[in-house]
């Protein structure tokens, strides 16, 4: 059976809550190959935030951010798709700009090179129109913009079932089956 090779990127945005559910879910799938990268500032606030012990799950292979010999760094690892969650504004506007410093932003102009699929949550608000602009070029060079907007059609009755909602719909963009709510079912 292939492997679904996918890369998730965490930043230093608040909500790293979505990081934690979205890795659990793909690594509950046993056809999906999970790769992580973390800023530091993305450490700092996991830590903050109480979500950081998921980092050492076997089922995952983390990659520091600095190695830029990595194998997300290379269009040739043959990845096929990269989540950014919680996507920064300060990483959304870097990558809008082409300008990779580290392996995230590497990973992701890898992908967005090699016309793989992309998706960015960020999760700030308000946005004023440099993130607009920066949303915009990143959508027009084929990444999915996915704010971090939870769902309520489904009557989620804690946070965690309410930020499922965002990461199912991840699952659903990088076309895998989960058991989330589904309109008018």
């Amino acid at each position: 059976m292939a492997k679904h090779r996918i890369i998730l990127g965490v930043t230093g945005a608040s909500g790293s809550i979505y990081a934690r559910l979205l890795a659990e879910a793909l690594s509950a799938y046993p056809d999906v190959e999970l790769s992580v990268v973390v800023t530091e500032n993305g450490l700092k606030v996991m830590d903050y935030e109480g979500e950081a012990a998921w980092l050492v799950d076997p089922r995952i292979t983390r990659f520091a951010n600095d190695d830029l010999f990595a194998a997300p760094a290379s269009g040739s690892a043959g990845y096929e798709a990269m989540v950014v969650v919680p996507c920064s504004m300060g990483t959304l506007g870097r990558l809008a700009a082409a300008t990779s410093t580290d392996l995230l932003g590497r990973a992701a102009d890898v992908i967005l090179k090699e016309r793989r699929c992309l998706i960015l949550v960020p999760r700030e608000t308000p946005l004023h129109t440099i993130h607009l602009r920066n949303m915009t070029a990143l959508s027009e060079c084929g990444a999915v913009i996915l704010p971090a907007a939870p769902s309520f059609y489904g009557k989620p009755g804690n946070i965690e079932s309410l930020c499922r909602t965002v990461t199912d719909r991840v699952l659903s963009l990088l076309g895998l089956e989960h058991g989330g709510y589904v309109w008018g079912q």
